[in-house]
């Protein structure tokens, strides 16, 4: 059974885990003391026009401006008589510096990149996503098909949506009428009008709406009908949780349980252990193999190693085996990490095709049930398959991750030896310049042995040619690859301290120690709208009991007995032998299909014989139409002989 796990019991962190038996197939996290921007709301100011990038930079409250592309700007904010070049707008003579603009944004900031803005808003609704100032945008889900696609259309023509806006129905939607979706539009609604009367009275930038937090969001999204429990662990979060599905789907409130026993509730369940897996760079498979996920600036590089996998009569079969269980492992592990951009997988080396054929599809099916819009390629002829996936919201290592203060997110570092040669080369360099009287090279303790000792002779020799003293200071609270190399010009003020005095001044450690601030001593910028309780409570589809059929009197069933039993049976029977009629007809019309085959070639075969006998016909016509013409002409002939011996004889 599928259930939703909402682990709240820490306030610096809440889990919420999507599970089927003891398998974890989706994770979300929320860190409480990291603030969220994804789908938030701001009234920002345009600081910035760039032309050559076609885009705005525009000021919301953070530290970092908004990076506000031309095709995301609104017509709304255009100025009156923008001038056009072709057909398109130019991005100076549309907007212009120090204009106020509503922006949500789109793609939180990663790395010296600011956020992605746009002016196109979306409120996600149970049901419906409302796009206020988009009325192009309106439609239906793309993952919906078929006879649920045309009831969908024919539920949209039903509601009352405003002029100039647009309403996209979401998968939850799917079987739902007219009056829940249209409730759900009234809502969003409601909420979109009070997010624009507060953007009227504040002034840029201004921080106005909140995306739900990860409990309720989790809720809207991912609760469905296939979803036995929601069980919840934390009192507040259980009394937010039930208030959400109280209000917004009544008919699922007996779903939410309060979770209340010793053992933790992901432990009971057995998924800590996969979630940790999440963290890691190197995650095993069930047959032996591994995969190995890097995470790099560009692209996001997955190995697939076969290890101890022993699973297959040869190695073609290995190969395609470890294939196949790291195809559905990868999908997993982006859903649980929350991947995206561009992702290249390195497949084990198969030769035959349908093997790779069937690796392909293994991914595309494990992948159906990503809620993110994934691109699939082929495999090359190198291995390699290439992917890309939608980034719905900052990935797992972004949010929990912090770079390496000692390799500074490199992942390696220099070994004690090179950096020592290194550090060596740089202190002969800084000794050759003018002016030059001591080089001090602060370097952590190992790399200071290996020069005092193994290089000493190397240093004493850079003292004696440049005519300078190098000292080197070994610092107990500097680790590998950190240095720092000073140089002392002769103009500069003599210091008379001892070498052993300034090591030691340099392995005190700092007084202020820079820690983390908890949650609760961290204060966030809140919004001037929060979630809105909307104004009548969702409407329940009650379904229509089945009409209880009056059993006969005893007078009727006597008479039925006697009189009605031959028509009731022989009514029973008419079915049954409809139906063996209806089978009958079948087979006959099956029959008469295949003697309709068998007849058109049988007619083919005719008609190939009526052909060659017109052929022949029509020879033989030509061939009995000389004889008559040779007759007319004895005739003729005779005839003229007559007349010739009567004259004659006259």
């Amino acid at each position: 059974m599928k259930r939703m796990l909402i682990n709240a019991s820490h306030t610096e962190e809440v889990r919420v885990a999507m599970v089927d038996g003891q398998r974890l197939y989706d994770l979300d996290i929320e860190n409480r003391t990291r603030e969220q921007k994804k789908s938030n709301i701001y009234k920002g100011k345009i600081t910035r026009v760039e032309p050559s990038l076609e885009a705005a930079f525009v000021d919301y409250g953070a530290d970092r401006h908004g990076f506000l592309p031309l095709k995301e700007i609104s017509r709304e904010y255009f100025k009156k008589g923008a001038s056009s070049e072709g057909g398109r707008v130019r991005i100076q003579d549309a907007i212009k510096e120090g204009q106020e603009v509503l922006v949500q944004v789109e793609k939180e900031e990663r790395g010296s990149k600011g956020a992605a803005l746009t002016t196109l808003m979306s409120l996600a609704g149970r049901y419906l996503v409302l796009m206020p100032n988009n009325p192009r945008a309106g439609g239906i889900s793309r993952r919906i098909e078929g006879d649920e696609r045309a009831d969908l259309r024919e539920a949209m023509r039903g509601l009352d949506i405003p002029e100039g806006m647009g309403a996209i129905v979401r998968t939850a939607g799917i079987g739902r009428a007219t009056e829940e979706l249209q409730w759900d539009l009234d809502y969003l609604l409601q909420l979109w009008n009070t997010i624009t009367e507060e953007a009227e009275g504040a002034k840029a930038p201004h921080f106005l709406f909140q995306e739900s937090n990860v409990i309720v969001r989790a809720i809207r999204d991912y609760l469905r009908q296939d979803v036995g429990e929601v069980i919840v662990d934390g009192e507040e979060a259980y009394a937010l949780a039930a208030a959400f599905i109280g209000t917004v789907m009544p008919d699922f409130t007996s779903k939410v349980k309060f979770y209340q026993e010793e053992i933790p509730l992901f432990n009971r369940y057995q998924i800590e252990n996969q979630i940790e897996t999440a963290f890691c760079r190197e995650v095993s498979l069930p047959s032996g193999g591994s995969i190995v996920i890097d995470i790099t600036e560009a692209m996001v590089s997955i190995d697939i190693n076969s290890a101890r996998a022993t699973k297959g009569g040869d190695i073609e079969e290995t190969a395609f085996n470890t294939n196949k269980e790291a195809a559905e492992e990868i999908a997993r592990q982006l859903r649980l990490r929350d991947v995206g951009g561009l992702i290249v997988i390195d497949f084990i080396d198969m030769l035959n095709s349908r093997h790779q054929k069937e690796v392909e599809n293994k991914m595309r099916d494990a992948l159906a049930v990503d809620r993110a819009r994934v691109q699939v390629g082929r495999i090359s002829r190198f291995g390699l398959l290439e992917m890309s996936r939608q980034r719905l919201r900052p990935s797992l290592e972004e949010t929990m991750s912090k770079i390496c203060p000692r390799c500074k997110g490199q992942g390696t570092i220099r070994g004690t030896r090179s950096l020592a040669l290194s550090i060596l080369r740089l202190v002969e360099e800084e000794a050759q310049k003018e002016f030059s009287r001591e080089i001090r090279a602060i370097v952590p303790v190992p790399v200071a042995t290996f020069l005092l000792n193994e290089k000493r002779k190397e240093i004493s020799d850079i003292e004696t040619r440049n005519k300078i003293q190098v000292t080197v200071l070994p610092n107990t609270e500097m680790e590998t690859p950190h240095f720092e190399v000073v140089r002392i010009r002769t103009q500069d003020e003599d210091s008379s301290e001892f070498s052993y005095k300034m090591a030691h001044e340099l392995s005190k450690p700092d007084t202020e120690i820079v820690t983390e601030t908890s949650a609760a001593a961290q204060t966030l910028p809140q919004p001037s709208v929060k979630m809105l309780v909307p104004s009548t409570p969702a409407p329940t589809m009650v379904k229509a009991e089945p009409v209880a059929v009056k059993a006969p009197g005893l007078v009727k069933r006597l008479w039925d007995s006697m009189f009605g039993g031959t028509e009731t049976k022989e009514e029973e029977e008419k079915p049954k032998t409809q139906g063996r009629n209806s089978r009958n007809n079948q087979n006959r019309s099956r029959g008469g299909q295949n003697n309709r085959g068998r007849n058109n070639n049988r007619g083919r075969s005719n008609n190939r014989n009526a052909d060659s006998r017109n052929e022949n016909t029509r020879t033989e016509g030509n061939r009995s139409e000389n004889p008559r013409t040779e007759n007319k002409r004895q005739d003729g002939e005779q005839k003229t002989e007559a007349r010739d011996n009567d004259n004659r004889r006259g």
